[in-house]
């Protein structure tokens, strides 16, 4: 007969084991994985796109974005204004070229971390460094002279595009025009129809 005083060691031993094995296996446990990106996909009268944003470089300007994105403020806007071989730039006006009211303007986060490199996803702004509010811009090239630092405080690079790149560049290729005062606007709209943030569910 097996002696239950000489099993508690054992029976101990095997308890903490299956304790450990959680602890180190259970996604809720795990203390260095890092957080998932947040992304972001467009569609657009020229085709879809996908965004990977960066919270961990540019939080401010991830949060701003998503909460324009996330209230559906930028369905239905344009890319008013298309340059080839520089940006394509988007998110402050309707199909009638009519200014959409914002938010109020955010802080500069541009940083080396994250240059203005092709198919980076940036805030447009005034000469004001502080004053991007909804507008952004995709870079169709490498555009150093927008980085922080080369000519004052740069453009805050916030993220990228990960999937969708040929229709940035079909946008960036469209026929433009002047329209109400402002140039480089395509002769016709290229229209933002949804922007949805990804989930697990979609």
């Amino acid at each position: 007969m097996t002696n239950p005083v000489k099993l508690v060691p054992i029976v101990m031993s095997v308890l903490f084991a299956f304790v450990a094995t959680l602890l180190t296996t259970s996604p809720a446990m795990a203390q260095n994985e890092e957080p998932a990106l947040p992304e972001v996909r467009f569609v657009t009268t020229e085709g879809s796109f996908v965004l990977q944003l960066r919270p961990d470089v540019a939080p401010k300007t991830v949060e701003n974005f998503l909460a324009y994105v996330n209230s559906g403020f930028y369905d239905g806007t344009i890319f008013h204004r298309v340059i080839p071989g520089f940006m394509v730039q988007a998110g402050g006006f309707d199909e009638n070229l009519g200014r959409k009211q914002t938010r109020a303007p955010i802080v500069n986060e541009a940083t080396r971390t994250l240059p203005n490199l092709r198919g980076t996803i940036a805030m447009a702004r005034t000469n004001a460094p502080d004053s991007a509010t909804s507008q952004f811009f995709i870079n169709v090239a490498n555009n150093d002279f927008l980085n922080a630092g080369v000519r004052g405080p740069g453009y805050a690079v916030f993220g990228k595009v990960t999937d969708g790149m040929g229709v940035i560049d079909r946008i960036a290729g469209v026929q433009t025009g002047y329209q109400r005062g402002m140039a480089d606007v395509p002769v016709s709209p290229v229209i933002i129809e949804s922007a949805e943030e990804i989930t697990k569910d979609n």
